[in-house]
């Protein structure tokens, strides 16, 4: 337990679900195997149950445990073994899970790479992670970019993987010749290896030794609370007491039963914890599509009738104000765990009614594997709360500028968070480690409070706060008191330069279709429900949906960006 806090006992002991534990010390030793041994212990227990189901084709745990054993076998005679970091440049699709897991029992450390990242993104990230391979896909989307980095940078083979394999017969056929602009004829030659050949082997393979406290296998990368892209790095332990943790606290899933979809992607930390290795542990069918689009993702949900449904704000958003969502049944879904931005009442309040589901808010970072907090799924739900630790994590919260330590209620602070799922280090950069850690504990950049049961509510980001006239106003509620407007659909609030004040807020807002409103019916609106000081400078509608980033969230750096460009 935590000895820090007065009396021996955590502010958020009083609500703690009645069916989780969160001392999980005891269990310590049944979930800090390597990665893999949750996927294997899956293909053993549900051989012939769906594993995956990606655009109409399906693969067996079997099946899929085979494909692993396989490529792992492949990639080890080709030299990839412990120390070396292999790139994953994929969409979502079953080749992901084969490459994902087939690494982990190689012992080499996987660099997740966004599929959009520009030329020179890429270039930055191969060097700084020092990736030597990079496992990807022929379209024509991805895979050039790529082989510039051949002759760019240190990137020294590419192992391409056929997209038309993904796809069932006879869509798998026909595909090089009806979409023939989309796939790449790949050069025959000693930088290229084949996925196929690969895989020619018997699959009898005997992984390393792993030290799963010590030995990274993933680095994610993210840019922290400077902004500067780093490697957080994540050990085999990391990734597994977290996905423990979220088993724990939904304890009445039904291994080897349960659906989950994908739309997010699994190159994101939240993707690949809250459902690739979630599935793995627990035997859930994955049922993916390559990007979110939002009918094709109803019509699986209405076609396949998953139970559980991880996403960001703006898919559910996006769902609840969709014109023909009467036309699919979504009843089926139980529970939806949104992270990766702050999800609005009205949000979760109008999902929730659509589906019948239990939508919850979690909150976490790359850093921390990603999951620190959730909202208990058979408790108290506070809504714009981000619940209660996980099993095993401890919370403090402390005074950005004094560092001393929040002991009482509505008190803002940084969270500083602790436990078996926070990261090794940034890779190669010890300094920058430094700064986020202390005493076992990771600064996350956060400022949050929490109330008198314990439950924690997230104020802002640090770097996002505006400073008008000296005074701390947080983005975070402005945009929660224009999204209590009921003909928004979407808001984005950030500092902008302000000659008298230094900074001053601005807001970018998308109104649902149809409906119209101006600067002074928004001013009007606000009057009551946020100070002077807080009151955007200006406001700007748009009839097109505000920018997102490729996991779906909204981009405030894209609108900041065209802000400027504007001069």
């Amino acid at each position: 337990m935590n000895e820090r806090v007065p009396g021996n006992q955590h502010f958020w002991d009083k609500s703690y679900p009645e069916k989780v534990k969160w001392n999980i010390q005891e269990d310590a030793g049944l979930w800090t195997g390597p990665l893999y041994h949750h996927f294997d212990s899956s293909v053993h227990r549900y051989p012939h149950k769906t594993a995956f189901t990606f655009l109409e084709k399906s693969w067996s745990w079997q099946e899929m445990g085979g494909l692993v054993n396989r490529l792992a076998k492949g990639l080890h005679g080709h030299g990839i073994e412990k120390g070396v970091k292999v790139g994953l440049c994929l969409p979502n699709c079953h080749y992901y899970m084969i490459a994902y897991y087939a690494l982990a029992k190689t012992g080499a450390t996987i660099v997740n790479y966004n599929p959009l990242y520009a030329e020179d993104e890429l270039a930055r990230q191969i060097e700084d992670s020092q990736t030597d391979y990079m496992i990807t896909v022929d379209l024509k989307q991805i895979y050039p970019k790529l082989e510039k980095m051949l002759h760019a940078t240190r990137l020294n083979q590419l192992i391409v993987c056929p997209f038309a394999d993904c796809l069932p017969f006879p869509k798998n056929l026909l595909f090089p010749f009806v979409k023939r602009d989309d796939v790449c004829k790949i050069p025959n030659n000693d930088r290229h290896l084949p996925f196929k050949k690969l895989i020619e082997n018997d699959g009898n393979f005997t992984p390393p030794d792993i030290d799963v406290d010590h030995d990274v296998v993933l680095f994610q990368y993210t840019g922290g609370t400077t902004g500067i892209p780093k490697g957080a790095m994540l050990t085999h332990a990391n990734l597994t007491a977290n996905v423990e943790q979220i088993v724990k606290w939904f304890h009445d899933c039904r291994h080897g039963e349960e659906k989950i979809m994908a739309v997010i992607p699994f190159f994101h930390v939240f993707a690949m914890t809250t459902i690739l290795n979630f599935a793995a542990r627990c035997g859930f069918e994955i049922i993916a599509l390559p990007r979110f689009d939002i009918q094709d993702t109803l019509e699986l949900i209405d076609k396949h009738r998953p139970q559980l449904f991880p996403a960001v704000p703006a898919i559910y958003n996006a769902i609840n104000n969709f014109h023909e969502l009467k036309k699919y049944d979504v009843s089926s879904l139980r529970y939806c765990i949104s992270g990766g931005a702050p999800l609005p009442a009205e949000v979760k309040r109008d999902f929730e009614f659509t589906t019948g589901c239990v939508l919850v808010e979690g909150y976490g970072l790359s850093e921390t594997s990603p999951v620190l907090c959730v909202n208990p799924l058979d408790g108290k739900i506070k809504t714009g709360s981000i619940g209660l630790p996980l099993p095993g994590t401890v919370i403090e919260l402390h005074c950005p500028e004094s560092g001393e330590l929040v002991t009482k209620p509505h008190h803002r602070g940084e969270i500083w968070a602790k436990g078996p799922q926070v990261m090794a280090g940034y890779w190669n950069r010890p300094d920058e480690t430094a700064k986020v850690m202390e005493n076992g504990f990771f600064k996350t950049g956060d400022v949050a409070e929490y109330d008198e049961d314990g439950y924690l509510f997230i104020v802002d980001r640090i770097k996002d706060l505006i400073l008008v006239n000296g005074y701390n106003v947080y983005p975070r509620l402005i945009e929660e008191a224009i999204y209590k407007h009921p003909s928004v659909e979407e808001c984005v609030v950030a500092g902008i330069k302000d000659p008298a004040r230094g900074e001053a807020p601005k807001a970018w807002i998308k109104l649902k279709d149809g409906l119209r409103m101006d600067e002074h019916d928004m001013r009007t609106f606000l009057e009551d429900k946020i100070s002077r000081i807080e009151m955007p400078r200006q406001f700007e509608f748009r009839t097109e949906p505000l920018p997102k980033t490729m996991i779906g969230k909204l981009s405030k750096k894209d609108l900041l960006a065209q802000e400027s460009g504007r001069g």
